[in-house]
């Protein structure tokens, strides 16, 4: 059992609210996540990453499913594997977003994007590839601006998922249902 978790292997109480102590405290821009008995913490995203964010969430709203809405500052919880994390982009159930709280179970999105941090591409390419198949996100878009790269994962089973696509900066990617599109990447930016 992890310092995290209680016995039940839920997230700790108390360790919730050493976290929600930390985000108080911490900048507003600072983003703090927990994965097992790490909490992790990153400073302000950059212009470019912004921009490439803003262009992959443009071409994700014109195929979001009719009763979800994006959200791109809301934890994804997942007790039972004691993981909280919050995606740079994410589609819930408007019905889930009707609360004070400001986490939502994780199975309940339909994906997680994440644009790549420069200062810490280990939380995205190792961490969070770890914990979105066993928090049961169904797709986890990867856009890597150092890498000029768009990697898809998805079909999540047995704690890894099963399938991946790569495509360089300008190749396409296809999002499966219920998006059902082609991602264009000749308008992503590289650092």
């Amino acid at each position: 059992m992890g310092a995290g978790r209680d016995p039940g292997g839920d997230i700790h109480p108390e360790y919730l609210a050493l976290i929600e102590e930390l985000r108080r405290s911490a900048p507003s821009n600072v983003k703090i996540e927990i994965s097992g008995d790490t909490v992790i913490m990153q400073r302000p995203p950059s212009a470019i990453h912004e921009r490439n964010l803003s262009v992959v969430r443009r071409q994700f709203e014109a195929h979001a499913p009719v009763g979800y809405l994006p959200t791109g500052n809301m934890d994804l919880s997942s007790p039972q594997v004691a993981k909280l994390r919050n995606p740079d982009l994410t589609y819930l159930p408007e019905d889930a977003l009707v609360t004070t709280e400001n986490q939502v179970p994780a199975e309940l999105a339909l994906i997680a994007v994440e644009i790549v941090s420069p200062s810490n591409p280990e939380n995205d390419w190792v961490g969070k590839l770890r914990d979105y198949p066993l928090m049961q996100i169904p797709l986890y878009l990867l856009v890597d601006a150092a890498r000029k790269s768009v990697t898809l994962f998805r079909e999540p089973e047995a704690g890894r998922y099963r399938m991946r696509e790569d495509a360089d900066f300008g190749e396409e990617v296809h999002i499966p249902e219920p998006f059902g599109f082609v991602l264009d990447t000749s308008v992503l930016l590289p650092y």
